[in-house]
């Protein structure tokens, strides 16, 4: 496993345009490097090591934490991802150990930095791990104020499904197209290089869902109303704790 994980990030560096001693090139902000196809495995490595964030800075499209593990201090550097100072993070077992790394952008020489694929942040109140901006975990919430839109007025388009509807039947419309009205209560831009929104149209399925995930080469805003076409995917799991009951990927988003 080591082996073959130390293999992965070195792909992920090489991709990046990165060379031994050298500042990666920017990624963009949110846009982690590594192909989708390479999540599970990056989920499959080793727990790792847990502890508090004492220094965090950004850099050529990557983030440096410094943990304090309760025995060392180390500097782990993964793409770019939010984090602040005392924070708890989890840092995979299976990286890049990098002697004397030089950053350029920062002018700073580290005695020994770790390069992972992710860092897994937890949240200072739950415990869960803080996603990425544009992901959530299973059945997410929007984030930020959905309760502030107002659904009244969107009406089930004609020939499609409500979200209550697309939850409650996510069984048999699994690998089926689906076509579905509502508004957008949360987008976020070139995340793996999509679009990610979230839709809410005031239905819910018998276990509660309500908000359901999509994924385009569209753009929205927040509030818009929005006809959303495209195949449903269920159980979607990008690996490490991005998991989802229900995802239109690749869809076509047409904007009212």
């Amino acid at each position: 496993m080591r082996r073959a994980s130390a293999a992965l990030i070195a792909g992920l560096m090489i991709a990046a345009g990165s060379a031994v001693g050298a500042e990666p090139e920017p990624q963009g902000i949110d846009a982690p490097p590594a192909p989708e196809a390479l999540w599970a495995q990056i989920a499959a490595a080793p727990a790792g090591t847990r502890g508090k964030v004492v220094e965090t800075m950004d850099a050529g499209g990557y983030t440096y934490v410094r943990v304090d593990t309760g025995l060392e201090l180390m500097w782990a550097v993964a793409p770019q991802f939010p984090v602040r100072v005392g924070d708890t993070v989890t840092v995979p077992a299976d990286g890049m150990p990098m002697a004397n790394y030089h950053s350029k952008t920062l002018d700073r020489t580290f005695d020994l930095v770790h390069f992972v694929a992710l860092v897994a942040v937890e949240g200072a109140e739950d415990g869960a791990p803080r996603p990425a901006p544009g992901f959530s975990g299973r059945n997410p919430p929007a984030g930020g104020d959905p309760s502030a839109i107002d659904f009244s007025d969107v009406e089930k388009t004609e020939g499609g499904q409500t979200i209550g509807e697309i939850f409650e039947a996510k069984g048999s419309l699994a690998g089926r197209e689906v076509l579905v009205r509502g508004k957008v209560v949360k987008f976020t831009a070139n995340i793996m290089g999509r679009n990610w929104l979230h839709l809410r149209d005031g239905t819910a399925g018998p276990s509660g869902g309500n908000d359901l995930t999509v994924t385009t080469s569209d753009s929205a805003e927040v509030g818009n109303t929005v006809v959303v076409r495209g195949v449903l995917t269920t159980d979607k799991d990008f690996g490490a704790g991005y998991r989802y009951d229900a995802i239109v990927e690749n869809a076509s988003v047409t904007v009212e």
